[in-house]
C-alpha cells in the first residue's frame, strides 16, 4: 500500500485549544503515531498526517473525533484517547463522544463515566429497569458501575440505602463456624465491593453508612424472609447462586427499590451436578417488562489491554473444546 499526506485544519471552539489534544511534551499525539505508524505534523492548527493511507485515514477520522470532545468540554488524556480508538476500531454503533458525554455522579461530584458501547447500554438499562442483569467476563465493569449506579440513586437522595449481595460459595454449610460477627465472617469475599466503595464514597463515609446501616453487606443465605424497600440492591457473582436462591433474592424486591443482578455465566463455581441460577433465569425472565439482561463482551474490558486478549483465548479454547466433545459424540 503507497504512502499518503494529507493535511486537515482542526476547528476548536472558544477556550479550546490544539494544545489539549497534543498533551503535554506532545505526549497524546505521539500516542496516536505509535498507535498508527504514521507521522504526524503540526503547525498551529494544521495537521499533516503521512502513512500508510489506510492508517492515515484511521488517524484523520480520529483527530476530528478527539477535536469534536475536546469542544464538548470531555477532558483529554491517553486513556481516553485508548478508548476513542478501541470504539471507533471496533465500529460500535455509537460514536466516543456520544459514549462519554453519560456519567453517574458520586460522592463529591466525581464523575464516573462508560468507556464502551456495551457499558453506556447498560447504565442506561439500569437507568430506565427495575432489575437488571448484567452479564459478561471479568474487567467489563459490571459490578463497578453497578455500585456507582447505586452511590449515584444514595447521592441523590432517590433510595435510602444499598445492599451488596453475594453467594458465598467457598464458605457454603461452613460459614458459621468462621469466627467473628457476620461482618467479619463475610469480609473476605466482598473486599472487591469495599474496594470500589472506597474510591467513589471515601473510607470515612463508607464507614459511616456502614455503621448507621445505610449500606449493607449481605451473603445470599441470609437474604431469606426480608422484603426490601427503598434500597438498591446488588447481586454480585450470581453464577454462583442455584436456582431456588436466584427466585427468593428477586423476590425480596420491594418498593421504590432497584435490583442488579452481576454474573459471568463462563465463571461458576458451583459443584458440577448444580445448575447456574444465572443461566436458568434468562429463559424464565428474558420477556418480562421492567426486566433487561445486558451481555458485555471482550470488547467491553477495560482492565489491561491484555486482560481482553485472555478472555478471548479462553472463549476460543471452550468453543474448540466443545466442539471436540460434539464430534466424539
Amino acid at each position: 500500500m503507497y504512502q499518503s499526506r494529507q493535511k486537515i485544519t482542526l476547528d476548536f471552539a472558544k477556550n479550546h485549544s490544539i494544545a489539549e489534544l497534543l498533551g503535554d511534551r506532545d505526549k497524546l499525539i505521539r500516542l496516536i503515531e505509535n498507535e498508527y505508524d504514521v507521522d504526524i505534523f503540526v503547525l498551529g492548527n494544521d495537521i499533516e498526517v503521512s502513512g500508510k493511507n489506510k492508517n492515515v485515514q484511521k488517524v484523520i477520522k480520529l483527530l476530528g473525533e478527539l477535536t469534536l470532545q475536546i469542544n464538548l468540554g470531555q477532558k483529554m488524556d491517553s486513556q481516553k484517547i485508548n478508548d476513542s480508538i478501541k470504539i471507533m476500531e471496533d465500529k460500535s454503533g455509537i460514536k466516543p463522544h456520544e459514549i462519554f458525554s453519560d456519567f453517574i455522579t458520586v460522592n463529591s461530584g466525581k464523575k464516573i463515566k462508560p468507556r464502551t458501547e456495551g457499558q453506556k447500554k447498560y447504565i442506561e438499562a439500569i437507568r430506565d429497569n427495575t432489575i437488571v442483569f448484567g452479564i459478561g467476563p471479568a474487567g467489563t465493569g459490571k459490578t463497578y458501575l453497578a455500585l456507582a449506579m447505586a452511590v449515584g440513586s444514595l447521592v441523590n437522595n432517590e433510595i435510602g440505602r444499598i445492599i451488596l449481595v453475594k453467594p458465598v460459595v467457598e464458605a457454603g454449610e461452613k460459614l458459621g463456624f468462621l469466627p467473628g460477627d457476620l461482618y467479619d465472617k463475610v469480609n473476605p469475599y466482598l473486599r472487591p465491593l469495599y474496594d470500589a466503595l472506597y474510591e467513589m464514597l471515601d473510607v470515612e463515609t463508607f464507614q459511616h453508612y456502614m455503621d448507621i446501616g445505610v449500606i449493607e453487606v449481605v451473603p445470599l443465605a441470609y437474604m431469606r424472609g426480608r422484603t426490601l424497600n427503598d434500597s438498591f440492591i446488588i447481586l454480585d457473582e450470581a453464577q454462583n447462586a442455584s436456582p431456588e436462591q436466584m427466585k427468593m433474592f428477586l423476590t425480596r424486591l420491594g418498593f421504590g427499590s432497584k435490583i442488579v443482578i452481576t454474573g459471568d455465566i463462563t465463571q461458576v463455581d458451583l459443584p458440577v451436578e448444580k445448575k447456574s441460577g444465572l443461566i436458568h433465569v434468562r429463559n424464565i425472565l428474558n420477556k418480562v417488562k421492567g426486566i433487561d439482561f445486558i451481555y458485555l463482551t471482550s470488547r467491553d474490558v477495560v482492565r489491561h489491554s491484555l486482560v481482553q486478549k485472555i478472555v478471548d483465548a479462553y472463549k476460543m479454547y471452550e468453543e474448540s473444546l466443545q466442539q471436540e466433545i460434539k464430534n466424539d459424540s
